[in-house]
């Protein structure tokens, strides 16, 4: 699949949608920019991201926020372009696991903007703060990513998607993500000022 082009210079011609899941994420730094809030998990970030694109269409939507990973390390931003959905298992009816029942949708969504320099990651999003991951089919984990992906490729609006890692998705993730989340806002908005996307 061929990934979209874009200056992040430019990003601002586009008419962009900053998409966090909480405030926190977000902090001073991006006030005044067009924000939405959508709240954690699937359903929220769906349901909050639908009402801004048919109140506004944006001509981008740019998910920022923390994420955990065993992969890649604290403090790191990870820019992501496919996603799977972490807690999809239907495997009981004959289904490949992380695949939605007949949607023609495979396993992993790929959909989205690159930046050039940053490590590319697989975001496994789910309903669930993890604290115990093992899996190898996705190594950033996050609560919110894979249904704004998703909403973004059938309205035909070009997503990017930048997470800060936070956490280790391990035992000590609650209390790590309770401090990193904090930088979180500071560390993306660098990215943004400075990055060119491939």
């Amino acid at each position: 699949m061929m990934q979209q082009m874009i200056q992040a210079t430019a990003i601002e011609q586009h008419r962009p949608l900053y998409v966090f899941a909480l405030e926190s994420e977000a902090a001073e730094e991006f006030a005044g920019y067009n924000t939405v809030f959508t709240g954690i998990g699937k359903v929220q970030a769906a349901y909050q991201l639908t009402k801004s694109i048919y109140t506004q269409r944006p001509g981008l939507i740019v998910n920022l926020g923390s994420a955990g990973s065993t992969h890649f390390k604290r403090g790191e931003v990870v820019c992501c372009s496919s996603f799977v959905q972490r807690d999809m298992d239907v495997t009981g009816l004959g289904f490949q696991k992380y695949v939605t029942p007949l949607t023609g949708q495979g396993p992993i969504l790929q959909y989205g903007l690159q930046l050039e320099g940053l490590p590319q990651g697989i975001c496994g999003t789910g309903d669930s703060f993890e604290t115990a991951h093992i899996v190898t089919e996705y190594d950033v984990l996050d609560m919110e990513a894979y249904p704004l992906a998703l909403i973004a490729m059938q309205e035909q609006i070009p997503f990017l998607c930048l997470k800060y890692i936070s956490d280790g998705a391990d035992g000590g993730a609650a209390e790590d993500w309770t401090v990193q989340v904090h930088h979180a806002a500071a560390a993306l908005k660098r990215v943004l000022a400075g990055a060119t996307t491939v």
